[in-house]
C-alpha cells in the first residue's frame, strides 16, 4: 500500500498494482483513441476517454472483489487531448467495475466543485453496478445528513466509493435490426411505464413481470396489437436514482425522470444480469409484431440536483462545463429539478448524439420524445438550436421519430419546432376535454371552434407542417387518467405526501356530480359514455394519436394527476400506491371490458378509414369532380354549419364528415349537452347511406350498427359520439 499527498490535501490509498479479477491487466496506461469517448474494448484490453476541460488531473479507479471486500486500484490519466482524458489498460475485459477521480480547485462561490474524494460515474457507462447509498458520503460538500444539509461552503474529504454505483464496461455493438419503419400518417402511440405495464399480468412468469423480458411476452404483444398500437412509447428507461428528498419520505421515483446516466439501461427492470440483451431482445419481438418502440430521454437535467445535491458523475467531473450556470456561478434552472444540463455546448450536443446514436444501433430504439425539450437549447427557437441542427444534419438520426415536449418551466414553444420533429399537443388535450367535461363542470362553454381545429389537425399551430405534426392526447403519465377526469374534480395527490400541493391544479374533469368513486349507476353510466366518446375523439382526430397506458380498460390512480412516486414496497396495491393504480390492470370488470373493446373498434375504424387521408390537411373545399368537400361541418338541422353558428358559445354539439376514398366517408355526431339531441344526416348529395358503426351509449361488442337514409333524423343520446358510414356509388 502507498499513501500519497493529493492536490487538494489530504491523504489517498493507493493499491499497488494487484489485479485479482482481471488476469493479464497490465499496471501501465498507453494512450488510447481519443476520438471515442467512454470506455472500449480491444482485443487486447479497454480503451478509456473522458471529457473535463477545467480539471487539473483524473484517475481511473478500478474496483475488483478480494475476499469479499472492493479493492480500488487507481491509475493516473496522463495522456490528454485538449479537454480529452485518456488512457489504455491492457487486460481489462467487459464486467470490469470502473469509476473516476477528477482533481480540481473548490471554489463554490464561481460553480466550480472539484473533490477527487468522490467517485463519479463515466457519464458514457452503459451499466452500472451498485445503488446509491443515501448518506451524508455522497454530497461534494460538508453534508450533515443524508439530504445533502450542511456547509455548502466547504469540501468534504469522505470516501463516497462503495456508497455510490461502479460503472461497468461493457462491449455491446452495433447491430443488424429490423424495423417496422411505421409512417407518421399510420401511427397509433402507447405510452407506458415498463413496470406498470406487465406488473399485475398473470401471464407472465412472476420474476418476469414488469421488466423489459415481460415487453417481449406474447401476451403484451397480443394486447397492443389487439388496440391498433404501432409504436410503445416507454417512460424513461434509462439509469435514473430516486432524488434524496423523495426517498426519506419513504418513496421512491417511480417514472424515473431524474437521469443517473443517459446511455444505460435502468438496471432495476432487467429480470436477467445482462440490461442490454434483455431489452435488445424484447425489441425484437415487439419489432416483429409490427409495433416500434420510442423512449422518453431526459437529457434536460441529471439526478445531481442542485447545489445541494450529490456528486455522482457531471457535477464532479466538470461543474462548469455539464450544466447552465449564469455569470454568478449559479445554476441556471428551467427544469424545476436544480440544475440544467447545457445541452447547447459543442461537448454536450456531441454526448447527446452518440447516446442517441447508441439506442438506436444498439438498441434497436426506433424514435425519441424529449422531455422538456425548450430547456435543451438557449436560443429563441429551436430553429436556431446547436442540438437540433445536429441530430437533423446527423445521417442515422434524421430518419428516426423525434417527438418534443415543447416546454419547460420557463417557456411554452408549442409549433416552434423544425420538421420532421413532431411535438406534444396540449393544446388538443385542453380542446377535447373542455368541450367534454370542462364545460359541463363550470355551466358554460365558448363553442365548437376549438374543438373542431383539434379535431381536423390543429392546422393553426402546424398549418406549414402537416397533422401529423401534432402528437393528439387527452391523456398522459403526468396528469388524470381518462377514468379519473371524468370521476373528480380536484387532485388528490396526498399519497405524494407532499401535502398534495403537487400536480396541476387546472384539470379540466367534471366528476359527473359525485367526487370520486360511487356506486351510483346513473353516475357510473354517463362516466362510462364520456370515457368512450374521449376515446372516439382522441382516435378519429387528423393527427397522430397517443394513448395513456391503461385508459383502454378504464385504469384509475385513485384521484392522482401525478402519481411519480411510490411506496419502498407497492408489491400490495395500497392508498400510498394509488390503489395499485400505477399499473396496467389485466383483469377487468364488465364496464372496462367494454372500454377495451370499443378502443379496438376504434382502432379498427381509423386504420381503415383514416390512415390514408391523415397525411395532409383537410382543405375544405370543393372537389369539381365528385362535387364534395374532404371535410365538412354540420349543424344540427344537417346544413354545413354558418358563421353564426360557429360564434355560438352555447353550442354543444358538432357534426364532422371526412372524405375516406371516393366511395366511402366517415360521419362523426358529438353531443357533450346533458341531453339526448336530435341531430340529422347530411342529404343524399354526401352519401346515399348511413350506418352507424360505433354508438359510445351502447355496449361495444354487442351493438349492432344502424343504417338510416340520408337527411335522416337521429337521437343522440347526452355525452356521446355516434360514427356513421357514409357510402355511396356516385
Amino acid at each position: 500500500m502507498l499513501l500519497v499527498s493529493n492536490p487538494i490535501g489530504y491523504l489517498i490509498t493507493l493499491n499497488q498494482p494487484s489485479f485479482y479479477a482481471c488476469s493479464g491487466q497490465d499496471n501501465r496506461m498507453l494512450p488510447a483513441d481519443p476520438r471515442t469517448l467512454g470506455s472500449t474494448v480491444t482485443d487486447g484490453g479497454t480503451n478509456f476517454a473522458i471529457w473535463s476541460n477545467a480539471a487539473d488531473a483524473v484517475e481511473l479507479c478500478l474496483f475488483n472483489e478480494v475476499n469479499g471486500k472492493m479493492v480500488e486500484t487507481r491509475f493516473a490519466m496522463s495522456h490528454r487531448n485538449g479537454p480529452i482524458w485518456h488512457g489504455y489498460l491492457a487486460g481489462v475485459r467487459p464486467g470490469q467495475r470502473y469509476g473516476y477521480r477528477v482533481y480540481g480547485p473548490w471554489l463554490p462561490e464561481h460553480g466550480v466543485r472539484f473533490n477527487a474524494a468522490k467517485l463519479l460515474l463515466d457519464p458514457y457507462a452503459h451499466a452500472t453496478d451498485g445503488e446509491v447509498n443515501y448518506c451524508p458520503e455522497i454530497y461534494g460538500h460538508v453534508a450533515d445528513d443524508a439530504l445533502g444539509n450542511g456547509d455548502l461552503s466547504k469540501r468534504d474529504p469522505r470516501d463516497s466509493a462503495g456508497k455510490v454505483p461502479y460503472s461497468v464496461v461493457t462491449d455491446a455493438g452495433v447491430r443488424q435490426i429490423n424495423r417496422p419503419l411505421v409512417p407518421w400518417a399510420k401511427t397509433v402511440i402507447y405510452e407506458a411505464h415498463v413496470k406498470g405495464l406487465t406488473a399485475f399480468n398473470n401471464e407472465i412468469p412472476e420474476h418476469e413481470r414488469g421488466t423489459y423480458k415481460a415487453l417481449g411476452h406474447p401476451s403484451t404483444v397480443a394486447h397492443l396489437k389487439s388496440i391498433g398500437i404501432t409504436a410503445l412509447e416507454l417512460l424513461p428507461i434509462a439509469q435514473s436514482i430516486t432524488e434524496p428528498t423523495i426517498y426519506d419520505r419513504g418513496r421512491i421515483n417511480h417514472w424515473g425522470y431524474n437521469s443517473l446516466l443517459f446511455t444505460a439501461p435502468h438496471r432495476a427492470y432487467a429480470a436477467s444480469h445482462d440490461p442490454i440483451a434483455e431489452l435488445q431482445w424484447a425489441v425484437d419481438q415487439l419489432h416483429n409484431a409490427g409495433i416500434e418502440v420510442i423512449m422518453d430521454v431526459v437529457y434536460n437535467h441529471t439526478a445531481e440536483g442542485g447545489v445541494g445535491g450529490p456528486t455522482l458523475s457531471y457535477k464532479g467531473i466538470d461543474n462548469h462545463g455539464y450544466y447552465r450556470h449564469d455569470a454568478n456561478g449559479n445554476y441556471v434552472d428551467v427544469t424545476g429539478c436544480g440544475n440544467t444540463f447545457a445541452a447547447s455546448k459543442p461537448h454536450n450536443v456531441r454526448q447527446i448524439v452518440d447516446s442517441l446514436r447508441w439506442w438506436i444501433e444498439v438498441i434497436g430504439i426506433d424514435g425519441f420524445r424529449f422531455d422538456l425539450t425548450t430547456a435543451l437549447y438557449t436560443s429563441n427557437s429551436a430553429f436556431n438550436s446547436s442540438l437540433m441542427a445536429a441530430i437533423g444534419a446527423d445521417s442515422v438520426l434524421r430518419n428516426f421519430k423525434m417527438i418534443a415536449e415543447p416546454w419547460d418551466v420557463s417557456r411554452y414553444s408549442l409549433g416552434d419546432f423544425p420538421h420532421p420533429w413532431r411535438e406534444w399537443n396540449d393544446a388538443y388535450r385542453d380542446s377535447v376535454r373542455q368541450f367534454w367535461l370542462g364545460d359541463l363542470a363550470r355551466g358554460y362553454g365558448e363553442g365548437v371552434s376549438d374543438i373542431a381545429s383539434s379535431i381536423s389537425g390543429s392546422s393553426q399551430i402546424f398549418h406549414y407542417r402537416g397533422p401529423t405534426s401534432s402528437i393528439n392526447f387527452v391523456a398522459a403519465h403526468d396528469g388524470f387518467t381518462i377514468h379519473d377526469m371524468v370521476s373528480y374534480n380536484q387532485k388528490h395527490n396526498e399519497a405524494n405526501l407532499e401535502d398534495n400541493k403537487d400536480g396541476n391544479d387546472s384539470n379540466r374533469s367534471w366528476n359527473v356530480g359525485h367526487e370520486g368513486e360511487t356506486k351510483d349507476a346513473t353516475i357510473n353510466e354517463v362516466r362510462h359514455r364520456l370515457k368512450k366518446s374521449l376515446l372516439a375523439t382522441l382516435m378519429l382526430s387528423s393527427g397522430v394519436p397517443m394513448l395513456n397506458m391503461g385508459d383502454e380498460v378504464s385504469r384509475t390512480q385513485n384521484g392522482s394527476n401525478n402519481g411519480y412516486s411510490l411506496p419502498l414496497d407497492h408489491s400490495v396495491p395500497s392508498v400510498e400506491s394509488y390503489g395499485g393504480g400505477w399499473a396496467l390492470p389485466w383483469q377487468l370488470n364488465e364496464m372496462q371490458a367494454d372500454t377495451l373493446a370499443a378502443m379496438q373498434s376504434l382502432s379498427q375504424i381509423r386504420e381503415t378509414y383514416l390512415a390514408d387521408v391523415a397525411s395532409e390537411f383537410f382543405t375544405g373545399a370543393l372537389d369539381k369532380g365528385t362535387n364534395r368537400k374532404d371535410i365538412a361541418w354540420f349543424s344540427l338541422g344537417g346544413n354545413e354549419m354558418s358563421d353564426d353558428h360557429w360564434r355560438d358559445e352555447e353550442k354543444r354539439s358538432i357534426t364532422v364528415f371526412v372524405e375516406a376514398d371516393p366511395n366511402k366517408g366517415l360521419l362523426l355526431m358529438l353531443n357533450s349537452s346533458a341531453e339526448e339531441t336530435t341531430f340529422t344526416l347530411p342529404d343524399s348529395s354526401w352519401g346515399e347511406t348511413f350506418r352507424c358503426i360505433f354508438d359510445a351509449s351502447k355496449n361495444t361488442s354487442s351493438y349492432e350498427p344502424v343504417i338510416a337514409a340520408p337527411s335522416a333524423k337521429v337521437q343522440v343520446p347526452e355525452h356521446s359520439v355516434l360514427v356513421w358510414l357514409v357510402s355511396r356509388t356516385r
